[in-house]
């Protein structure tokens, strides 16, 4: 225990140093997540069709294949075309464009599922389809969205975990170099593991915070 305890004090400065930047990483890959999804999702539902095809193909891209592969892809392969992007760069970009994907799906379930007679009235009294979108649907959407949005955040602060192999000292970069310094790899991983729980675990009850103070009392999902 003594031994345990002295390897705990040792690499806790390191710990929290690497647990910064993953929250560092992880709140900029999904603010261009949002950025990215957003959009996406509006047009996936309100696009004309070849847009829709296009965005569809985004969303397939992203969704279908591992996001470590995605990685390796724009931090390796993207040099042998002449585009090279640093460790931080690379990996805020490829998490961010694979969030997109995810949150523009969320989106369009949730577009899709307010009903469909607030557009028609809303064009009944005048209003533009732009204006209905962005006045009147998009803001119940936005609600609706926000439990499955929470998933995104929680999988995001996990999925921070591959950039160690582009060398960024996050908490499992840290980690690495702790268990290759104190030869204790076992011990070190578990309090990362630690780490991690705690980490998931205050983001879900902020989440659940904001879902409760942001619950419109009658919205449904007319859908349903």
């Amino acid at each position: 225990m003594q031994q345990f305890l002295e390897l705990l004090g040792n690499a806790f400065p390191y710990l929290v140093a690497g647990t910064l930047e993953t929250l560092r990483i992880a709140t900029g890959a999904l603010l261009l997540g949002i950025a990215i999804g957003l959009p996406t999702g509006v047009g996936r539902v309100y696009g004309p069709p070849w847009l829709q095809r296009v965005l569809g193909a985004y969303v397939t891209l992203f969704q279908g294949t591992p996001l470590l592969i995605q990685l390796f892809f724009v931090y390796y392969g993207l040099p042998s075309l002449g585009i090279t992007f640093p460790q931080f760069i690379a990996a805020l970009l490829t998490l961010g464009l694979n969030s997109g994907a995810y949150q523009a799906e969320y989106l369009r379930g949730a577009l899709q599922s307010v009903g469909v007679g607030q557009m028609t009235a809303a064009r009944a009294i005048g209003m533009s389809e732009t204006q209905a979108i962005r006045s009147i649907i998009l803001p119940q959407a936005l609600r609706l969205v926000l439990p499955a949005w929470s998933n995104e955040v929680i999988a995001m602060l996990k999925n921070t975990a591959v950039v160690f192999v582009i060398a960024i000292p996050d908490l499992m970069g840290q980690a690495k170099i702790l268990a290759s310094k104190y030869f204790a790899p076992l011990p070190i991983y578990m309090i990362v593991a630690v780490f991690y729980i705690v980490l998931v675990g205050i983001t879900y009850l902020l989440l659940r915070q904001v879902e409760r103070r942001t619950q419109i009392p009658g919205l449904t999902n007319e859908a349903e």
